[in-house]
């Protein structure tokens, strides 16, 4: 053991030599690259595994629209060119008359939705006694599944023992066939998606009416300005555009509706409510065209893309 004298100096203790290891230049470059770019580096992978998810059935659906292709392993897709939307719009009568009946389906049920919607959000928005009861119960239509609505309708639509048929005959009136009957089936299906999506515009809507300033209520009232007239030149202006957005998701929704036609008429009887998804439904898995069940899908998209678009131009002042 070594003993320092007293008075003498401290022996020098070495500086540790500096680590100057390749490896932890590159760390430290890591490092500053994620301090730099955070938000990019955790985000990004997720960010492109969407896009990826997203883009391969579109690109896909694009590549067999140009093809003819039964499902088989044994014979690849066969290019055919735009034979299949030719065929489409120039041949297939059935595809112009699903397009019809979409646009039927969709046309009144959006509609109805509408007004129903509006209405409702108008009367919820007063104040009266069990109002936060009366908004939850609005949207119990909403929360079941709709292939559990659609089996409970089915059951109501039954013609025996349908419930809608026996206050038809209480009131004193005739039965009807409602989904056997190809001129009530389409309409009964209507009543069915209205039943279950006036809530959701009645919900968008009543939130715009809520965020809606008080001076121009008050300042109309004040002129001498009616109820009515509160509400069709005040209040109508001003929650337009978030009439016209919830107006918007329920078109796509609408044109889009698949599983309660699949359960309750499968597209009949016969083909009276065979809309354009029953028929890419038919086409892809009945008769196996692949292909040609692509290209419709293509064109349905342009039909759905246009239709948005021309409903979003009703948000800009002056239109």
């Amino acid at each position: 053991m070594k003993v320092i004298e007293r008075g003498a100096p401290p022996p020098e203790v070495a500086a540790p030599a500096p680590n100057n290891s390749p490896r932890q230049r590159p760390n430290r470059r890591v490092e500053n690259f994620v301090d730099r770019h955070v938000v990019r580096v955790f985000v990004g992978p997720a960010v492109l595994f969407i896009l990826l998810a997203m883009a391969f059935p579109v690109v896909y659906t694009i590549y067999l629209s140009f093809h003819q292709w039964f499902g088989s392993l044994n014979s690849p897709p066969e290019f055919v060119g735009i034979e299949n939307f030719r065929r489409l719009l120039l041949e297939d009568g059935r595809f112009w008359a699903a397009v019809g009946r979409t646009m039927l389906f969709t046309s009144v049920a959006v509609a109805t939705q509408t007004v129903l919607g509006v209405a409702l959000a108008v009367l919820l928005h007063r104040e009266f006694r069990l109002r936060g009861l009366m908004r939850s119960v609005m949207l119990l239509p909403m929360i079941a599944t709709p292939v559990a609505i659609a089996m409970v309708w089915r059951l109501m639509y039954q013609p025996e023992l349908g419930i809608i048929n026996e206050i038809l005959t209480t009131v004193g009136l005739p039965p009807a066939n409602w989904l056997s009957d190809s001129k009530l089936a389409l309409l009964a299906l209507m009543v069915v998606d209205t039943w279950e999506w006036t809530p959701l515009i009645g919900l968008i809507t009543l939130a715009g009416l809520s965020a809606l300033p008080e001076e121009p209520l008050e300042a109309a009232l004040v002129d001498g300005a009616s109820t009515w007239q509160r509400f069709w030149h005040v209040v109508l202006p001003m929650v337009r555009p978030v009439v016209v957005v919830a107006v918007v998701f329920r078109l796509i929704e609408a044109l889009k509706t698949f599983d309660i036609i699949l359960v309750m008429t499968q597209g009949g009887p016969g083909f009276a409510t065979e809309t354009l998804n029953i028929y890419v439904y038919n086409t892809a898995f009945q008769y196996q065209q692949l292909g040609y069940a692509a290209a419709i899908l293509i064109l349905f998209f342009l039909i759905v893309s246009g239709s948005a678009g021309a409903l979003l131009r009703l948000r800009r002042p002056g239109t």
